[in-house]
C-alpha cells in the first residue's frame, strides 16, 4: 500500500509542477504534458499491464482536472501506455535515447488521437497550421523535460525497490 501511495504522490506531484508551474513557461499556451512522459516510462519500466493502468489514471486525473472531452485523454494513455509496455522487455531501461525518441512517438500518438477526435466532432481548422503551431511548440517541450521525467521514474522505482522488498 506504501508504494501505491508513493506512486500516487508522484502523479500528483507531477501533475501539480504541470497545472501551476509550467504553463509560466508556455508558449502561445502550449506546455508540456508531464502525465504522458509519466505513462510512457512508466510503461517502460513495469510491462503493458501496469502501462495500461498508469495510462488511464492518469489520463482520468486530466481530464477530469481539465474539463475538456472525458475519456479522450483516458484512451489516448492508456493505447500509448500499452504501446510502450509491449516494448518494455525489448529496451535498456537506463538508455537516453529511449526517453527522446518514445516520447516524441507518444506525443505524436496524443496528438492525432486527439485531432482525429476533434475532426470526428465536426471540429474545422485547418491542419498543417495547426501542426506547425500546436504540435512542433509540444514535441520540443516533451522532448526538453522527456529525460528527467523519465530519470525521476527511473529512480523512485529503484528506491520504492530497494526499500519495501
Amino acid at each position: 500500500m506504501k508504494r501505491f501511495g508513493l506512486w500516487a504522490a508522484f502523479v500528483a506531484g507531477l501533475y501539480v509542477m504541470q497545472s501551476s508551474i509550467l504553463p509560466l513557461l508556455a508558449y502561445h499556451g502550449i506546455s508540456v504534458n508531464l502525465l504522458l512522459l509519466l505513462t510512457v516510462s512508466f510503461a517502460f519500466l513495469k510491462g503493458a499491464r501496469y502501462g495500461v493502468l498508469m495510462g488511464f489514471c492518469a489520463g482520468l486525473l486530466q481530464d477530469l482536472a481539465t474539463g475538456t472531452f472525458f475519456g479522450v485523454d483516458v484512451f489516448s494513455y492508456m493505447s500509448i501506455g500499452f504501446v510502450c509496455g509491449k516494448f518494455s522487455n525489448q529496451v535498456f531501461r537506463d538508455q537516453v535515447f529511449l526517453p527522446l525518441l518514445s516520447s516524441i512517438m507518444a506525443t505524436v500518438a496524443n496528438y492525432f488521437f486527439l485531432l482525429i477526435f476533434m475532426l470526428l466532432l465536426g471540429y474545422r481548422f485547418q491542419v498543417a497550421f495547426h501542426i506547425q503551431e500546436v504540435l512542433l511548440p509540444m514535441l520540443c517541450w516533451q522532448f526538453l523535460f522527456a529525460y528527467p521525467v523519465h530519470k525521476a521514474t527511473l529512480e523512485l522505482d529503484k528506491y520504492i525497490k530497494e526499500r519495501y522488498r
